[in-house]
């Protein structure tokens, strides 16, 4: 899993890039949007008073936060659409955004609508939220929905998320799903849009239910029908830099899972510590090679580092393949792949087999944190690429990668797709580099796991 062929014939030039239909979905989002705002409208005759008007757009916030709850649930569903041609990254993106906006619409519906009832009745706030909650159909169930958003919200802020575990944002993470359901009857018992209104109902039915047949689909037939074809266990584990393991792993027909260098999966390991219990994202840092299948990590969670603990034969559950770091993404027949740290895997993958011209800057504290620093070599001399490392000084002076320190490194840089993979401060920083080393937004490529 380590060799090279070298009896592999020189890659070709790459062919014409798929055209991403990012652009297209979100269309399609922000006009179901529209349509959602257009069903108040429809509905909606005169508004009168401040009652009415807190009442009136209490009732909006509270229609789009329900499409907002429909359409976050849609972005977990890894649907391959998405996930594959849009791009995992680019999806986390929108479903953080999209959960961002659905926690300000919920606290604006729960406001404005209490606002407006207690206007109306000429009650207390207070008073008003107790028997909303205690005497209206359904609000038991929507009030435990709401702490349960409130919760996902709160262990999903940055600042939050830094403090905690991976396995812990992933657990309260998935309460989504029970949030959803929680409040989905009051928004038909009590929603003046929907209740009684038989058009309106259909269409919310048909949206919900429609997400909840790609999530039972994607999350779950799916991911039963891959393992249970390909019977995947740990085959080996090596270590490849200090923190860094290696793991290879064997299954059936593994080619039929039309994986490509670049991508990744998310594994469970079972009798591996725990590591059945959560599943998470690891690229392949080798193409597929017969009934093999390669992942390298980085001890940084309690996932993670139970790696070294595997042994040989353990079972191994895996989703995917996700991810459009691939070749796919090309449209020069010049590249540039940065890497810093763990983020290597997917690159070196696409080092042995994008097309073209390729050159690889590996960015690391010390020589002894190069992982798969001597496969790199190998297929540098078969292909006749390069690969550059950037490295510390002796007392751990970082090197400049500037737009003016890439031009110099990499004449013609603007023509060259570049393919970046590492922490996302990294990236960022890497990102404003290169648009001001002239490099086009479209030929800068970049998946991150940053959750």
């Amino acid at each position: 899993m380590t060799t090279v062929d070298e009896r592999r014939t020189a890659p070709a030039v790459p062919v014409a890039t798929r055209r991403s239909p990012a652009g297209a979905v979100l269309a399609v989002l922000w006009a179901g949007a529209a349509a959602v705002v257009g069903l108040w409208w429809y509905d909606t005759g005169s508004v009168v008073g401040a009652a009415g008007w807190l009442t009136g757009a209490g009732r909006i916030a509270g229609l789009l936060c329900g499409y907002s709850c429909a359409v976050l649930v849609g972005l977990m569903a890894r649907v391959p659409l998405l996930e594959v041609r849009v791009g995992s990254d680019r999806v986390a993106r929108w479903h953080a955004m999209a959960g961002r906006y659905t926690v300000c619409l919920l606290v604006a519906h729960v406001a404005l609508i209490l606002s407006g009832y207690a206007a109306q009745d000429h009650a207390s706030l207070v008073h008003e939220a107790v028997d909303v909650v205690l005497h209206y159909p359904e609000m038991l169930k929507a009030t435990a929905g709401t702490v349960i958003l409130f919760a996902v919200g709160i262990t999903s802020a940055r600042a939050v998320r830094r403090r905690t575990s991976y396995e812990f944002w992933y657990y309260v993470h998935l309460l989504a799903y029970a949030a959803v359901f929680l409040a989905f009857g009051h928004q038909l018992a009590l929603g003046n849009d929907l209740n009684g209104k038989p058009v309106a109902t259909a269409f919310w039915y048909a949206l919900y239910l429609g997400v909840a047949a790609l999530v039972l689909w994607f999350r779950v037939l799916a991911p039963v029908r891959l393992n249970l074809r390909h019977r995947l266990r740990v085959d080996s584990v090596q270590q490849e830099a200090p923190g860094v393991y290696s793991v290879v792993v064997q299954g059936r027909r593994i080619g039929e899972l039309g994986a490509q260098a670049g991508q990744f999966f998310r594994w469970r390991f079972f009798g591996g510590d725990g590591m059945g219990w959560t599943s998470t994202p690891y690229s392949l840092s080798a193409p597929p090679r017969g009934d093999l299948l390669r992942i390298t990590v980085k001890a940084l969670g309690d996932h993670s580092a139970a790696v070294p603990l595997l042994r040989p034969g353990t079972r191994v559950w895996a989703e995917g393949p996700y991810g459009a770091l691939t070749a796919d993404r090309a449209t020069s027949h010049r590249s540039l792949l940065i890497a810093a740290g763990v983020g290597v895997t997917p690159l070196r993958a696409l080092f042995e087999t994008l097309p073209g011209e390729v050159t690889l800057l590996y960015r690391a504290r010390t020589a002894e944190d190069l992982a798969l620093g001597a496969e790199l070599e190998a297929i540098a001399r078969w292909r006749g690429a390069k690969v550059l490392y950037a490295l510390n000084g002796p007392y751990g002076e970082r090197p400049a990668l500037t737009a003016e320190a890439l031009r110099a490194t990499f004449p013609g840089l603007a023509g060259h797709d570049v393919y970046i993979c590492g922490p996302h401060g990294f990236a960022q920083e890497l990102y404003g580099a290169l648009r001001a080393a002239g490099v086009p937004d479209r030929r800068i490529h970049h998946e991150s796991f940053e959750l």
